[in-house]
């Protein structure tokens, strides 16, 4: 028996989806041929002239008859396992009585509130999340329409990276899976009946972002914007700085001009310079995207639910925690490929208020400090310009676990310009950060005492 057919035989006795296992089946034949999903900088001209968000011109009707028919979706698979979590990221406290998931629904109940729109919240979780994030949103009144406030991500077998048969890992059964990146959010929708619900409920448009960026809350502005473009499907771009020489760039691909998302995975080494030339490739991609639901069920219907996004060929060992376990792969994609699947898709440069990822503990205390505040309409915004650079040492704040036990109480860094921690420090409460400081490595632990002021 073939990798493929064992591989189609665990998903479908799963009870995944046929859509969701054609899906995956297309991409194993690529990966099976030696695909590697990879695009030379040879191939691709960077993006330039791309319009700014802050030249939008509409009148508030406009944006609001726009909003009536948008609905906000947030990726929430994310268990935040780089930063020690066995749970949903999203489930974190940003400040002492809210987490992400409370300032996400606080964000769309309040513009449901002010524009008088229904607004459907979606969350994709994932089979890891779902209960914990359906537990902790119990308490809002979210569903509209009769819709579900979630659907579930797929989930696909973990390859054996020496002959492409799914892994097994009798020591724990739930590793032999993984989901199959965010790009499988298009799947998800139709084959959870969601697309067709907000289809046949009157919206027409989606605005999908990751749940632990909270910069990327509800717009009006931007809902006018994506339905007076009359594009299939829309990307949010920022201005790269020498900061951002990771992550996703936009780029035109030069055989038929079209807008192509080319991820770091999928950048040769030997173009690796030229690809983090913020002067080069002027943006980055923020994983904030909108699309058409029309255009999006018709184009899935069309080719058979296969959207054809480029292979992500992801190396990995079966127990992420254990170096030493079995090498395999895994099948993804990007949910951001999508843009050079439709004729007219475009792109949209926003500030660097919409990009507020939280992907280590560095974010993390930024987000949790005074630079950062959340408002009655529950938007999150900096305090500061520029934000200050916070650089903890990894050996003793990577986890949330040593984040909490050595700053149980974010200092003051609203006058900060860097804050870069070398070694074992433990800070006290009402400490605060002035200008560039520095604290370095005794090698020893060390306290940073109740009310200082640093710098």
């Amino acid at each position: 028996m073939s990798g493929l057919t064992m591989a189609q035989q665990r998903m479908s006795d799963a009870g995944v989806a046929q859509r969701a296992i054609d899906v995956f089946s297309s991409f194993y034949d690529q990966l099976e041929q030696g695909a590697t999903g990879m695009i030379p900088e040879s191939e691709i001209d960077p993006l330039v002239d791309v319009d700014h968000a802050g030249a939008i011109s509409l009148s508030d009707e406009e944006c609001r008859a726009a909003a009536a028919v948008t609905a906000v979706i947030k990726l929430n698979g994310g268990l935040g396992t780089s930063m020690g979590l066995d749970r949903a990221k999203t489930l974190l406290p940003v400040r002492p009585d809210l987490t992400f998931l409370d300032v996400i629904a606080g964000q769309v109940l309040a513009m449901r509130e002010e524009l008088d729109v229904p607004l459907p919240l979606l969350f994709m979780n994932s089979f890891r999340t779902r209960d914990d994030t359906l537990a902790a949103l119990e308490k809002y009144d979210l569903a509209v329409d009769g819709l579900p406030i979630d659907f579930l991500q797929n989930r696909e077998p973990k390859l054996r990276a020496d002959d492409l048969t799914p892994v097994d890992w009798p020591a724990d059964p739930s590793l032999e899976w993984c989901p199959p990146g965010h790009g499988d959010l298009y799947t998800a929708l139709e084959v959870s009946g969601i697309l067709d619900a907000l289809i046949d409920a009157g919206y027409r448009y989606a605005t999908v972002s990751n749940a632990d960026n909270l910069g990327a809350a509800p717009d009006a502005a931007m809902m006018g914007w994506f339905a007076a473009s009359g594009a299939p499907y829309a990307a949010e771009v920022c201005r790269r700085t020498p900061a951002d020489v990771k992550g996703g760039h936009l780029v035109v691909r030069k055989s038929d001009g079209r807008l192509v998302l080319r991820e770091t995975a999928q950048t040769p080494d030997e173009d690796a310079a030229a690809a983090a030339d913020p002067e080069r490739h002027r943006y980055f991609h923020t994983n904030n995207l909108w699309f058409d639901l029309r255009v999006m069920k018709q184009t899935l219907q069309e080719r058979d639910g296969v959207l054809g996004l480029p292979l992500i060929r992801n190396t990995k060992t079966v127990d992420p925690t254990d170096k030493t376990s079995t090498k395999v792969i895994q099948i993804e994609s990007a949910m951001g490929a999508a843009v050079e699947v439709f004729d007219g898709a475009t792109a949209i440069e926003v500030d660097r208020s919409r990009f507020l990822p939280v992907k280590t503990t560095n974010d993390l205390l930024l987000l949790r400090s005074d630079v950062y505040g959340v408002g009655e309409d529950f938007r999150v915004r900096a305090q500061a310009d520029p934000v200050p650079l916070v650089d903890l040492d990894r050996r003793f704040f990577t986890t949330i676990s040593d984040f909490d036990a050595r700053i149980p109480s974010p200092p003051s860094l609203v006058q900060a310009r860097s804050l870069t921690v070398k070694g074992d420090w433990r800070f006290g409460a009402d400490v605060v950060v002035r200008g560039d400081v520095t604290l370095e490595d005794s090698g020893e632990s060390r306290d940073v005492a109740t009310g200082t002021t640093l710098g």
